[in-house]
């Protein structure tokens, strides 16, 4: 069946964990929000979460409509997706494993986000500043090496080239594009890190490098990084 993804139109953010699945698994899926009015667009989106007609509501985007389930939350959805499609391992021990790798990656996700508002999301970037650069420093310093060092070792002692093993998962797809995500957001930070993370540079390559992804990337369908998303690139927070 035709999957329908529910998430804002103009950036990437969490919506593009799940877009990098459904490009890999190759299965057809609608963008809502970024179709025309009046079937699609924010509307659309937006009724799902304010409508009162939804007995589970989602909390926020994004999430994807599969028949007569509605999934909130990137790692459920992704979860249910690689169980669909061949993107999660066979075993119980193997799912769990690969889904607390998302669950990880979620926080590194939410740590990066916060670099430009460690206040409040309802703040502008201009109004929390001070609290930006001393947040930023700490995540460049501590975090990212934190984070992507215990990918290091995920990858040394998975007995593949993959995060999970041999075969390819969603949490792969994930680390490539945070990887992304922070080479854009923190540039001169990521370049010094890569040197020390070779297995993390190798996956994102090899994801990249993926027949699916790689017409994705080159595809209109895959949005540029925005300063309206989640990573977001400040000069003074990378000097």
């Amino acid at each position: 069946m035709p999957y329908a993804l529910y998430y804002w139109p103009t950036i990437q953010g969490r919506g593009e964990f799940v877009r990098l699945a459904l490009e890999e698994a190759g299965v057809p899926y609608d963008d809502v929000a970024r179709g025309p009015e009046p079937d699609g667009g924010v509307p659309a989106m937006l009724a799902l979460i304010d409508g009162d007609s939804v007995p589970h509501p989602p909390f926020a985007p994004p999430f994807l409509r599969a028949g007569r389930l509605l999934i909130g939350q990137t790692a459920t959805i992704l979860l249910f997706l690689g169980d669909r499609h061949g993107l999660a391992p066979k075993t119980e021990s193997g799912r769990l494993w690969v889904h607390q790798i998302q669950l990880t990656l979620a926080d590194l996700v939410v740590e990066a986000h916060d670099t430009h508002h460690p206040i409040a999301s309802s703040l502008y970037y201009e109004d929390q500043k001070p609290e930006a650069a001393r947040r930023a420093e700490s995540f460049r310093n501590e975090r990212i090496p934190k984070f992507l060092g215990w990918c290091e070792t995920v990858l040394e002692r998975s007995g593949g080239p993959w995060l999970g093993g041999r075969r390819v998962t969603y949490a792969d797809l994930s680390l490539f594009q945070a990887v992304e995500g922070l080479r854009f957001a923190f540039p001169k930070t990521m370049k010094r890190q890569e040197r020390k993370s070779p297995r993390v540079v190798a996956l994102r390559d090899a994801v990249a490098a993926r027949p699916r992804i790689a017409a994705y990337l080159a595809s209109e369908r895959r949005i540029p990084f925005n300063q309206m998303g989640i990573f977001r690139h400040y000069p003074e927070l990378d000097p």
